[in-house]
């Protein structure tokens, strides 16, 4: 008997689906976390952000300072503990966070004076573009601000479009500077699944303070001569690197990959 055929009608040929690769996880690409200072590296915001201080001191304790201190690389409840030491205000006998909302305050009113008369500093939207295009890097805030007052100023003068600050590290979390560092790193690696190792994490600011806080975590850091301290005076701490200002992208970009 012949073989019977059948009449079932041939199906078209289809190519078979493939399944589409796993995406690599974004934290595979990452090898290299920046942590920027504000003021003195990235904007100046002059004499503003001096005199939101006695502001804020003079609405919490009746006057405000007969003079100003130092301020480069310390945090706002530092100062304002300097400040009240100053005042010869009794320890205990005014809560600093209350002159820290006060702080905030003064700051946010100042938000649109801040946007007419700051800077941001040379080179720095350049910089910030690059890194912030690049998936190996991630970039954030390590600053002695209160958090308020790092929006309100990065806000201002146009880059808080660069930054999580989710991710960063403020005054507001701790007067100790030198704790700064590990809190942005620990936010960074609950973000993104990654925790940075210290040889691949840059501190970049413009005061001692800066080098501390990266030598507490054992960070490298850049400091830049665009704040109130001599660059000779800068080199003579013995930073990792030591430039007069950002300006030039591809050295900086070179050197932040190292």
């Amino acid at each position: 008997m012949p073989a019977l055929e059948s009449t079932a009608p041939a199906r078209p040929w289809r190519p078979q689906p493939v399944e589409p690769a796993a995406p690599v996880p974004s934290w595979q690409a990452m090898r290299r976390l920046i942590l920027w200072d504000i003021d003195g590296t990235l904007v100046r915001c002059g004499d503003i952000s001096l005199s939101v201080f006695d502001s804020a001191l003079k609405a919490v304790v009746g006057r405000p300072p007969p003079r100003r201190i130092f301020m480069a690389g310390k945090t706002d409840p530092q100062i304002v503990a300097e400040y009240l030491d100053l005042l010869e205000i009794e320890p205990g006998s005014v809560d600093v966070a209350v002159v820290l909302g006060e702080l905030g305050r003064a700051l946010a009113a100042a938000a649109d004076d801040i946007g007419h008369t700051g800077v941001v500093m040379p080179g720095i939207e350049a910089i910030l573009t690059r890194i912030d295009t690049d998936p190996a890097t991630v970039q954030t805030i390590v600053t002695g601000n209160i958090a308020p007052n790092a929006a309100v100023k990065l806000g201002a003068l146009g880059l808080l479009r660069f930054f999580d600050l989710d991710t960063g590290a403020f005054g507001s979390d701790h007067a100790d500077r030198r704790q700064l560092v590990g809190i942005a790193v620990a936010r960074v690696a609950a973000r993104f699944g990654r925790h940075f190792a210290p040889e691949e994490i840059w501190v970049v600011g413009d005061a001692p303070n800066d080098l501390v806080a990266a030598r507490a975590a054992g960070a490298r850091c850049l400091l830049v001569g665009t704040g109130r301290i001599p660059v000779a005076d800068l080199a003579a701490l013995g930073p990792d690197a030591v430039l007069p200002d950002l300006a030039d992208t591809d050295a900086l970009v070179e050197l932040l990959a190292s």
